[in-house]
Parts: structure tokens; sequence; C-alpha cells
């Protein structure tokens, strides 16, 4: 697999079962405008002007991450018995794309940028959070990149313009990503209140609250779409 690896584990309290601790479940998809569809008849994207614009399908979106906000929520940090260990994930290139195509980590992690392809990329991000230039290269050299600011990091190759992806520094180790169904599931998550946001990288996030109960499962569900934004 070329998706995301771990190559070394955090230690004790996010491995383990936390006594008072449950689980947060639930599904996130997209929906487009109402009425959007109704410009979609018979030949109207045959044009020559309109053949190459591709319209969204709301309904084919994933890698959505859903995670808590702030250090951990409402909740005083729990102190760890062991100190963390340095967690290495990567980034791959491959048949010039980026393998994940979006990447959630913990402020603190490391990414690998590994190029197995034959030719050359650059990989690069602008980003006010971690603005970095890796230069030319090719090979297996991992081109190690630390993150330690939370927030959204765009990275690039300056030499093919299909390739981009997202590295999402998030503040606290409980979020997950949506499985292939729009599922997903943030284990081991001490009890109290929350705040959580379920993200996307073209579409508005969404906050709701939610409490944690010390055993078993709580639920929630998102739908993204555009809306919430002030009309001009």
């Amino acid at each position: 697999m070329k998706t995301l690896l771990l190559s070394l584990f955090t230690a004790g309290f996010l491995a383990a079962p936390q006594a008072g601790a449950g689980a947060i479940t639930g599904h996130v998809h997209a929906e487009g405008k109402p009425g959007a569809e109704v410009d979609c008849g018979p030949g109207a994207y045959d044009s020559h002007a309109l053949k190459l614009a591709t319209r969204v399908d709301y309904s084919a979106m994933h890698d959505f991450i859903v995670y808590l906000e702030g250090e951990i929520g409402t909740n005083t940090p729990a102190v760890p018995d062991k100190p963390l260990k340095v967690v290495t994930k990567k980034v791959a290139q491959h048949k010039a794309m980026f393998d994940p195509h979006v990447l959630p980590v913990v402020k603190g992690t490391t990414v690998d940028w590994p190029n197995e392809d034959d030719i050359f990329h650059n990989v690069f991000s602008y980003s006010e959070t971690r603005p970095f230039d890796l230069g030319l290269y090719k090979g297996s050299d991992p081109k190690p990149v630390t993150f330690d600011t939370p927030g959204r990091v765009d990275v690039f190759c300056s030499i093919h313009a299909s390739m981009n992806c997202v590295v999402l520094v998030l503040e606290n180790p409980y979020f997950a990503s949506t499985d292939g169904k729009g599922n997903y599931v943030i284990k081991n998550v001490p009890a109290g209140a929350y705040k959580i946001k379920a993200w996307h990288e073209r579409l508005p996030s969404q906050r709701q609250e939610i409490t944690v109960p010390e055993t078993g499962e709580v639920n929630l569900d998102f739908t993204l779409g555009i809306n919430g934004l002030p009309k001009l």
C-alpha cells in the first residue's frame, strides 16, 4: 500500500484503551445546491466552449476528515504515562500523483516525501502554516518535513500541474478519515463535552457539539455543502 504508513507508533495512552473513554462514530457526505441540475439538459455540455467544464459530483466526494477541535476539546489534556515517540508518515509520489491526496497528522509529525517515479518532481508549499521547497529530485530519498503548527498545508509539484495534496495538521490525536462509504470512527476519546468538526478541502467545514460517554459509542453525522456563507 502506498497510502499513509505509520513507521513509529505513539506510546501508552493513545494505543491502549483509557478508563472513562468512548468512541465517536458517524457518516459524512456532501450535497450540491438544490436545482443546480436544471441546466443539464441533453447536449448542454456538448459545445466546444463547455465540453471541458467538468461538473462536481458531490455524491462521489471523499477524503473527509472529522476531528475534535482544540487541545482536547473542553477537557483538560490527559498526561501520558510515557513520552510520545516521534511519528513519521509518508506521502508518496507515484504515477505523477501524491498518495494519499489528504493526510491528517498531529502537530509535531514528520512526513517523508519519497519519489517512486522515474522522473523528477519538485515538492513545495507556500502555505503560511509550513512553507517548504524540497527542490528537484527523483528516487526514494524520503525528504522529511516536520509539521509543528496546526493548519492546512497545500502541497504542489512545480513541474506537473495535476499534482497537489493537502496535509491537515491537527492539535490532538482524536481524528479520523472517512472510509470509502463515508463512515468514520474516532476511538478512545476521554469522556466529556467537545466541539467537533467535519472538513473537506473544497467545502465549508461544519462544527457541532458532542458529549462522549464513559463507555460505548455516540453517533454524529455530517452533511457538507456550499451553505452558511454570507450573501452578497
